[in-house]
């Protein structure tokens, strides 16, 4: 069996680095919310804005230890990070920049989530100015029965309002659709689905609502007043989706997200593909390379803790695990699988230590090949691991058995 040391090295030094900024406020918690988010009466800008500034340059220090890193990507999530001055934004662009130059002819890509309240679609033009070239929309719904539902601050016709707005100013942009809402029907989806895409959007994510611990929605499904579409429903939801979104040109790259080909999220392709990302701010996790060996990074949940260290140690970091190839191995399967590219066979080991086939349940592979769920494909980049349509479908339950 193979061993759980650190060794040997990972690859992922000479790869671009994603930054990952997390603004951790919003003007308001939606129910079914349970991302590190946190609503004050008062945002306090200027103490939050020092303290990213302080932690990026931290753990650039780190970083660089080992040679210069390349920027590929720069990631503003929340949180609601429209809400930050956009000033703010716009320093730590500039030190990102400086403190990890981008490969020399390269613009990286810098997004930033946005609300499409009145006030927030407002910002999009100095967002624009600090140097974010790619938005993202928290849409949620162009239904307004379900966005009071959702607990969202606009209405369609903000939403509408910025999407036109946004594709105006950036070359790129994004928005999310929440699906499999109670008392759905896939006719009103294909329908609502089918006028967002047509107004902007050269990406879109797609999440299916889901019952998360300790949100108020918890609290009323628990209580019988909240009741989600069945499995069935939700899967056509699910299938619909994709007829749509091809209809406008858009193609699934992974279980979530659909594209124009060549406008996928290169920032959160580095997710999935299991390269090296830095993650600053309150909660921010992290896969970075360091000394020879991947290590697991989080900061302190809590706003004003987190805020608390940086100012004394210089970082908010409450956790760093030097992890073993199976961990690696485990971390790189349940990510590279929701992608439609499939998982390359050579870089697996090359980034995991371990072979690919070390890492999988052989009987589990064989019935899921043999079912169509999952093919092992030869391509000119070698051996390629990778879920079928049907497979992604049914891809945490696959992945519980199939990963070691």
């Amino acid at each position: 069996m193979p061993s759980d040391a650190p060794a040997p090295v990972p690859s992922g030094g000479a790869e671009p680095l994603a930054l990952y900024i997390h603004w951790p406020f919003c003007l308001a918690k939606c129910p079914y919310c349970d991302f590190n988010s946190h609503v004050r009466d008062t945002i306090p800008q200027a103490r939050f804005a020092a303290a990213l500034r302080r932690e990026l340059a931290h753990e650039a220090a780190r970083l660089n230890a080992d040679g210069p890193r390349r920027l590929g990507s720069i990631f503003f999530g929340g949180g609601t990070p429209s809400l930050m001055d956009p000033d703010t934004v716009a320093a730590l662009i500039a030190d990102a920049r400086a403190l990890f130059p981008p490969q020399p002819g390269t613009d990286p890509e810098i997004t930033l989530e946005a609300n499409p309240t009145s006030v927030e679609a407002g910002r999009l033009r100095a967002f624009r100015d600090a140097g974010v070239n790619r938005a993202s929309l928290g849409v949620q719904s162009l239904d307004d029965t379900a966005l009071h539902l959702l607990g969202r601050q606009h209405s369609s016709s903000q939403a509408v309002a910025a999407l036109e707005l946004a594709r105006g100013l950036f070359g790129r942009i994004s928005f999310d659709l929440i699906y499999a809402r109670p008392g759905q029907a896939p006719a009103d989806w294909r329908a609502e689905l089918d006028r967002a895409l047509g107004l902007a959007a050269d990406h879109l994510s797609l999440y299916q609502l889901t019952i998360e611990p300790g949100t108020r929605f918890e609290a009323l499904h628990r209580q019988g007043l909240l009741a989600l579409p069945d499995e069935d429903t939700a899967a056509a939801l699910y299938q619909d989706t994709a007829l749509v979104a091809a209809r406008h040109g858009l193609l699934a790259y992974e279980v979530s997200n659909y594209a124009r080909p060549g406008a996928e999220s290169r920032h959160n392709l580095t997710y999935w593909r299991y390269g090296d990302y830095l993650g600053i701010g309150p909660g921010a996790h992290g896969r970075v390379t360091l000394d020879g060996a991947l290590h697991a990074t989080r900061r302190h949940r809590a706003p004003e803790p987190w805020a608390e260290r940086v100012e004394r140690n210089g970082t908010g970091q409450m956790q760093d695990d030097v992890l073993s190839p199976r961990d690696r191995a485990r971390e790189m399967l349940l990510m590279g699988l929701r992608l439609t590219e499939g998982i390359a066979q050579d870089r697996f080991a090359r980034r995991t230590g371990m072979a690919l086939a070390q890492a999988l349940d052989p009987a589990i592979l064989a019935a899921a090949r043999e079912e169509g769920y999952l093919c092992l494909d030869e391509t000119t980049d070698g051996t390629v691991l990778r879920a079928t349509e049907s497979g992604r479908l049914r891809l945490e339950a696959l992945l519980g058995a199939l990963v070691l």
